[in-house]
């Protein structure tokens, strides 16, 4: 697959797409110190402050959901690449606060290796920070062993509930808490029809024959649960959603969130095609959609395909779900 994209030098894409994202979200994000995303006007220091890290190439992804009921600062790496813990360190200085610092980090070798040296760095400067880690892939080990599953786009439900909780004035006990109960309880399948180049160096990540799909592949491209003949969109959908609900133990009378996550050149069309397929597979088992988002929240490049990510939701994740907020990729 040869590589078309608009860009110029590799050495200053990142520099130049930071750049940009600022100019087209300017009343939402600006970028201060060395490239970090933050709120043109910081939140008062006495809430909580949501910090994250991430490799660039997945726009809107993370630094699209700085904002108000959201993020404070994002620190976005070189592409697909951790950011070093110089620059993160940085963002945790800057967001240093006495009602203290939530750290969302997605379980990707290069952002947890990143993350710990951070958080030794923090300790020893005696910032208050507490990290949340995201790792909600069903395609890799089981539920009762989440250390190795990768954290995908169910991040985002995390980052929401916990910033409007953290708008609300909560502590960051209790952030923390309100950020793990929607981890626990979230899961995450990806599929894939076509693979994406790496936009700086154009080297193909990965290929799929015309008529094959993936269940279980990665953020980039990493091994998933085997090629399989391409299937049509109601086959899809019932395929990834019963999985979702075993995943999570889903059972009848109980609400659930569903958000379908274009990783690059699916279209709308088709997400729609297959969210109104879930609500139904949902219905026959008495669980109720009590929530529903389809959209391109963090991308692959021109990769094709989807990640469909379930939530149980109980009350106070649907207010905190449905309160305020207002970022360059998510608002309410």
């Amino acid at each position: 697959m040869a590589m078309k994209k608009f860009i110029n030098s590799p050495d200053n894409l990142v520099d130049e797409l930071l750049e940009g994202f600022a100019l087209a979200n300017a009343e939402t994000v600006k970028l201060e110190g060395s490239n970090l995303v933050v709120r043109p006007k910081p939140k008062s220091k006495d809430k909580v402050a949501l910090v994250t890290l991430g490799g660039s190439g997945h726009e809107p992804a993370l630094s699209g959901f700085v904002g108000e009921g959201m993020l404070d600062i994002s620190v976005p790496g070189e592409i697909f690449a951790a950011p070093g813990p110089p620059r993160v360190i940085e963002a945790l200085r800057a967001a240093n606060r006495d009602a203290g610092v939530l750290f969302v980090v997605l379980n990707h070798e290069g952002d947890v290796m990143t993350a710990n040296i951070v958080m030794e760095m923090a300790a020893g400067e005696g910032l208050k920070v507490k990290q949340i880690l995201t790792h909600e892939d069903i395609s890799v080990p089981s539920r009762e062993d989440p250390s190795n599953r990768r954290g995908l786009v169910g991040c985002l439900p995390v980052i929401k509930v916990a910033g409007a909780a953290a708008e609300q004035g909560k502590s960051l006990d209790q952030c923390f808490a309100i950020a793990e109960r929607m981890e626990k309880n979230t899961a995450t399948l990806a599929v894939a029809v076509s693979g994406a180049t790496h936009p700086s160096t154009g080297d193909v990540i990965s290929e799929l024959a015309d008529d094959e799909m993936v269940i279980g592949m990665g953020q980039h491209g990493e091994a998933g649960g085997g090629a399989d003949k391409m299937k049509s969109a109601d086959e899809t959908a019932e395929i990834m959603a019963g999985m979702l609900v075993d995943d999570l133990k889903l059972k009848s009378g109980e609400e659930a969130l569903v958000m379908l996550n274009g990783v690059g050149s699916t279209t709308l069309m088709e997400l729609y095609v297959v969210l109104r397929r879930v609500k139904q597979v949902l219905e026959a088992k008495g669980i109720k959609m009590v929530r529903a988002r389809a959209g391109e929240y963090l991308t692959v490049q021109e990769m094709g395909g989807f990640q469909m990510v379930m939530a149980r939701m109980d009350p106070e994740l649907i207010k905190l779900w449905d309160a305020p907020c207002k970022s360059p990729a998510f608002c309410m």
